[in-house]
């Protein structure tokens, strides 16, 4: 994107693009498969917040080191070297939001920690904002590519459907 004169601003001349669809892409996966833990956890008797934190905890570090692993797997198979430098910041910004993915559901299971809310009641609001924010990044898509506003709102709601579509499918085939 450019301001007002045309020229990037500090922060996007930082990123390339294609960094930040990575990012994106990533976050988004990230965003599925964080729906179909805490799906999962939901629907599972017994489980505390403990133990949905755990395991909100590691679904996230386990997405992002294996995400790791194979960017450099991939370099050292491509390029014959290991990725360091600029080349490992890169892929340290690029696979940064599988980590990121777990916080808006952990400071839901936080809160019900308290007592403020039962675990069941933070899981279901964590599912909400998770798809809410796919609808987000769908409309955010559609007004980037010029439809307007019934095109952004279509773009947020087909990828809030296959957002969904993907994680039940997920859900299902692990039970």
């Amino acid at each position: 994107m450019t301001g007002h004169g045309g020229a990037a601003s500090p922060q996007e001349a930082e990123v390339p693009v294609e960094a930040a669809a990575e990012r994106l892409k990533e976050r988004i996966y990230a965003t599925i498969t964080m729906i179909s833990v805490i799906v999962g956890l939901s629907a599972t008797h017994g489980v505390g917040p403990g133990g949905a934190a755990a395991t909100l905890a590691t679904t996230a570090l386990g997405l992002w080191l294996a995400a790791l692993v194979a960017d450099q797997q991939a370099h050292r198979t491509v390029y014959r070297s290991l990725a360091t430098g600029a080349e490992l910041r890169r892929m340290l910004y690029v696979s940064s939001p599988l980590l990121l993915s777990a916080v808006a559901p952990l400071v839901m299971v936080g809160i019900a920690a308290t007592g403020a809310m039962s675990l069941h009641t933070a899981l279901v609001t964590a599912v909400a904002l998770a798809i809410a924010s796919l609808f987000v990044w769908g409309c955010v898509g559609g007004v980037r590519m010029g439809g307007g506003v019934p095109a952004a709102l279509l773009a947020g709601a087909v990828d809030t459907v296959i957002g969904v579509a993907v994680a039940l499918v997920k859900v299902t085939a692990g039970h």
